[in-house]
């Protein structure tokens, strides 16, 4: 018998507050009526958006209001399924929402291709026309510089259609590993039943007894292997979809196409690759470390999530966890603490782990609703410090919505992930600096650590493995199972060299959910490079770079990342927040192995 609530024993104040952004399903049918409106609204600009400065701050008005609909209904759907994956009624409803969602794209398809039509002085004729529209420059200058890679009307409209059909690889993981794959249960040490699950798993690999962490991984790789051709199938059409779409405008390759979309240059991502693999020597530290606290000859697969610190970890209950939290953002001024303690009081997390829920964590919702962060809450340090980093993500989204408009409200995630690692860090510093529990101050080191480890360098081998995949699809290579298992075998026995590399192990690119999002695992890791370098400057500058920082966040896109990123004060087109990513990292592995 699972040991995983139903969602009907968790408490309300423990939910998101769902209500706040629809009252029911039908002010959701509402809204999904409105959105169908709109589309055929937007339909009567084409052929005219630029004819006049008037229609097309008329075109562009009405398109957003689109936008943001199609985002209400969207975004509500899908966390209808995602608080229980396996109800049909909200499986239906995330594919409506989808379907008007390509609806929408399609309607507005024949936006960016009228206005490449335009010159820049075009544009700055109708600024100068229609004030108005000077609130939109940045997303002219985006759109403008995209143009030798925009087809034509009728071809984008084609694309924009197709968007159900080449995002179904990715739907198919998801639906294969949340809803229909069950995960066997394995005894503990003391006779107990343990079910594995997709949230539970890294939390089962670090149980301090060996033999159990062994059956535990074999059991949870074993299932995989059950889906082995599906899962095979549905990344191989995952990469083609990419290749093939970066094809169509007119990329040399996969990669170059998902970096120019933020405008990010390919030498950040080789940068990062490059600087990481120089300085593999402290991962294959970390994982020696592992090696002598077990007492182990050899360190294994199932081995790689156990702590360096032996004693058994201090629970971490919520509460204590979001007090902790709030405590930890006083660096950056108390408007910022009083936004994230607001937010724990108002449901914006859904906070536990219940049957049948979407695995993992995430910060949702749109710029017209309060945030939303999905959780599953267990009571450890792993669990408070994914807190503080959703928190970020959401946090970013608030501080964008309130001083940007709409145009410019969805920041990349290149940025993205620098806001949640910023909170992570200053996580780190405050406990570090004033927890006088020795037990706990070990563990809080220890799972910066292990953040570091999972967010820099497995992260970046992540990169390098769909680089190299999408690199043999272009090259005309077969994307079989038995060869992703090889070229992920290969990476993991770089990566991890002190460690001993088994069949099993080779499989675990099967159970990685981000790589249905191609190329956007690195920034995670160029994400924490620039958070470690931003709260550097905060703690030894304060308020003028905390200051700086706030604006960071809420500048939303109306700059490219890495400009936003060079006015907060760090220069991501250099390898030098990799460098000092990777000495910090450093530095406290000495200071954990000092402990140890």
């Amino acid at each position: 018998m699972s040991s995983v609530p139903e969602r009907s024993e968790i408490a309300e104040e423990h939910k998101w507050d769902l209500e706040s952004l629809f009252a029911d399903d039908e002010a959701w049918e509402a809204a999904y009526e409105d959105a169908e409106e709109l589309v055929a609204d937007l339909e009567r600009y084409e052929g005219r958006a630029t004819d006049d400065a008037a229609t097309l701050l008329e075109t562009l008005e009405t398109y957003e209001e689109l936008m943001r609909t199609v985002a209400d209904v969207a975004s509500y759907a899908r966390m209808r399924k995602d608080e229980d994956t396996t109800r049909d009624r909200y499986q239906a409803l995330t594919a409506r929402s989808q379907s008007l969602s390509s609806d929408a794209s399609s309607a507005a398809s024949f936006l960016e291709p009228a206005l490449q039509e335009l010159t820049w002085d075009d544009v700055e004729a109708m600024i100068d026309e229609e004030p108005a529209l000077a609130e939109y420059e940045h997303y002219f200058d985006d759109v403008l510089r995209m143009k030798e890679h925009t087809r034509s009307a009728e071809v984008e409209t084609l694309l924009a259609e197709l968007s159900e059909v080449t995002g179904a690889p990715g739907e198919v993981y998801n639906m294969l590993a949340n809803a229909d794959m069950e995960f066997p249960t394995v005894e503990d040490s003391d006779g107990e039943p343990q079910p594995i699950t997709l949230n539970n798993f890294t939390t089962l690999q670090k149980n301090p007894d060996r033999e159990f962490r062994q059956r535990v991984y074999e059991a949870f790789y074993d299932e995989w292997g059950t889906v082995r051709n599906a899962v095979g199938a549905a990344y191989k059409n995952s990469v083609k979809t990419d290749v093939k779409m970066a094809q169509a405008r007119d990329y040399d390759t996969a990669r170059e196409a998902a970096l120019d979309g933020p405008n990010v240059p390919v030498e950040v991502y080789d940068n990062l690759v490059e600087t990481v693999n120089d300085n593999l020597d402290k991962l294959h530290r970390h994982a020696e470390l592992k090696r002598d606290a077990i007492g182990a000859d050899e360190l294994r697969m199932w081995d790689l999530y156990v702590p360096v610190v032996q004693e058994e970890s201090p629970d971490v209950e919520y509460e204590q966890a979001c007090e902790y939290v709030v405590d930890a953002m006083a660096p950056l001024g108390e408007a910022y603490q009083d936004r994230v303690a607001d937010g724990l009081e108002s449901r914006w997390v859904d906070v536990y782990e219940t049957a049948n829920k979407q695995s993992g964590a995430y910060s949702g919702g749109t710029y017209d609703s309060q945030p939303f962060i999905l959780m599953n809450y267990q009571d450890d340090v792993e669990s408070m410090y994914t807190l503080a980093h959703e928190l970020g993500h959401s946090l970013h989204s608030e501080y964008t919505s309130e001083h940007q408009p709409y145009v410019y409200s969805g920041y990349e995630i290149f940025v993205a992930e620098v806001a949640s690692t910023v909170n992570e860090t200053l996580l780190t510093h405050h406990l570090l600096e004033t927890v006088e529990d020795d037990r706990l101050r070990k563990h809080v080191l220890n799972e910066y650590l292990e953040r570091f480890r999972s967010t820099l360098y497995r992260q970046t081998m992540f990169a390098e493995f769909e680089h190299r995949a999408h690199e043999m699809d272009e090259a005309g290579e077969p994307l079989t199972p038995d060869r992703l298992d090889d070229l992920y075998r290969d990476l993991k026995g770089t990566y991890y060299e002190p460690a001993a590399v088994d069949d099993r192990i080779a499989r675990e690119w099967m159970r990685i959910p981000h790589f249905y999002r191609a190329f956007y695992v690195y920034q995670y890791a160029t994400g924490i490079s620039a958070a470690v370098a931003l709260v550097d400057g905060i703690l030894e500058e304060g308020e003028p770079a905390a200051e700086r920082y706030v604006d960071f966040l809420s500048n939303g896109s109306r700059e490219y990342p890495l400009e936003l990123l060079q006015g907060a004060g760090v220069d991501m087109a250099s390898p030098e927040p990799v460098e000092r990513a990777v000495s910090t990292y450093g530095d406290y592995l000495d200071e954990l192995s000092a402990l140890v």
